[in-house]
């Protein structure tokens, strides 16, 4: 796979993320991480972990999303503050206070899934120009 394919693929699993369409990014960015050698496949490992976190906070398994947390932060925070083109910082920040009430919450207690404020992966300089 050369470079340009990569980085379509990546920018297409990025928008399907972007839209609460988790699974369908885990596809694309399991293709990525199967193709790539070395130490780079831990970036594309966190961001399946993360799809695969949100996709079970969507679909109330909230035992599953917490199982997800601290892996997807664990192989993406050798990529900070930024890594191909992405805001890592931000977006582990957002993942962070999204899952929170997740990785908090009382036995029996439900916790809601907020579209409106999901996390979104951001390029950097959509981040430094504000937009995004």
């Amino acid at each position: 796979m050369d470079s340009a394919e990569r980085e379509a693929i990546l920018q297409a699993g990025i928008e399907l993320f972007d839209a609460g369409r988790y699974l369908a990014a885990h596809e694309l960015f399991e293709e990525l991480w199967e193709s790539t050698e070395g130490a780079e496949g831990d970036f594309f490992k966190g961001l399946i972990q993360a799809a695969i976190a949100l996709h079970h906070f969507q679909s109330g398994n909230l035992e599953g999303a917490a199982k997800l947390y601290s892996g997807h932060r664990r192989c993406l925070a050798a990529y900070l503050p930024a890594h191909a083109g992405l805001d890592v910082e931000r977006f582990l920040a957002e993942m962070q206070t999204f899952l929170r009430p997740v990785l908090e919450k009382r036995a029996g207690e439900a916790v809601p899934f907020r579209p409106e404020v999901r996390p979104r992966i951001v390029s950097r300089s959509e981040n430094e120009t504000g937009a995004g």
